[in-house]
């Protein structure tokens, strides 16, 4: 009898200790690595930065053609600083459709009727609330990593820091699963060579990426981008340049023949 009661509770043991295995496997393969994410608010209020997939202060320029898919934004500035479009303004005059924005997609400046003035003010506001946040976080993983030469590297999620500008002049990696989080604080410009590639690895996603950058942002002919940008200042994409994410930039945006696709 003592020999069977032995071997019960030997195999509730082992039941238990599969059990607690288990479950800590789960939970491992459930959580995600990295920092908080920047939060952009909602993707569906026009009222939110994250609704759009290039929201700008001062300007948005196009040379010719492109496929942007998503809102764009412009505010304070009128509609007549967004050029190279050919917009065409809607009968109640609070959006404009373009060839060059797929439709679901429309285009929004702070001169367009109510309540698209309010709504832009609203998501600017979001946009330089997103990029203080971004700025603000401390304790980075990394700091000034490949002395701001990120070109070859593979980035875990994390937050990452540098003092100066940032460039890519090979390919990048980022690597990680489908909820981690990536933060990058660039305190000088952010460039990324011609025809060269941001590439995501593991279930990476471009929503999940954060590129916080003080300086400007340049994306040279050819090049692909993944991300995030929150650019103090202004943001270029050479001609066929394209990017999966969002451009949140704080003076102008200079785009040429650029397929953006929201992330």
């Amino acid at each position: 009898m003592l020999r069977s009661l032995l071997q019960r509770n030997a195999g509730r043991t082992a039941i238990l200790s599969f059990a607690v295995m288990f479950g800590a496997a789960c939970d491992s393969s459930s959580s995600s690595a990295g920092p908080a994410a920047v939060d952009l608010g909602s993707t569906t209020s026009l009222a939110a930065a994250g609704s759009y997939v290039i929201l700008a202060k001062t300007a948005i320029t196009n040379v010719t053609l492109g496929s942007i898919g998503g809102n764009v934004g412009l505010s304070p500035a009128a509609a007549s600083n967004i050029t190279g479009f050919g917009l065409v303004k809607d009968a109640s005059n609070q959006f404009a459709t373009s060839i060059s924005v797929e439709s679901p997609g429309k285009v929004y400046a702070a001169d367009y009727a109510s309540p698209t003035p309010a709504n832009l003010t609203a998501a600017v506001l979001s946009m330089e609330a997103a990029y203080t946040d971004a700025a603000g976080r401390s304790n980075p993983d990394h700091l000034n990593l490949g002395s701001g030469d990120i070109g070859s590297a593979t980035l875990a999620p994390g937050l990452y820091k540098w003092n100066t500008g940032v460039t890519i002049p090979n390919d990048v990696t980022i690597s990680g699963g489908a909820s981690d989080t990536w933060i990058f604080q660039v305190t000088g410009d952010l460039d990324l060579s011609t025809s060269k590639k941001v590439i995501l690895a593991g279930g990476a996603q471009a929503k999940n990426i954060f590129w916080q950058v003080s300086g400007q942002v340049i994306i040279h002919a050819g090049a692909n981008f993944e991300g995030i940008i929150l650019c103090k200042t202004q943001v270029t994409l050479g001609a066929n340049a394209s990017m999966t994410g969002r451009v949140l930039a704080q003076t102008l945006v200079a785009l040429d023949d650029n397929a953006i696709t929201a992330p």
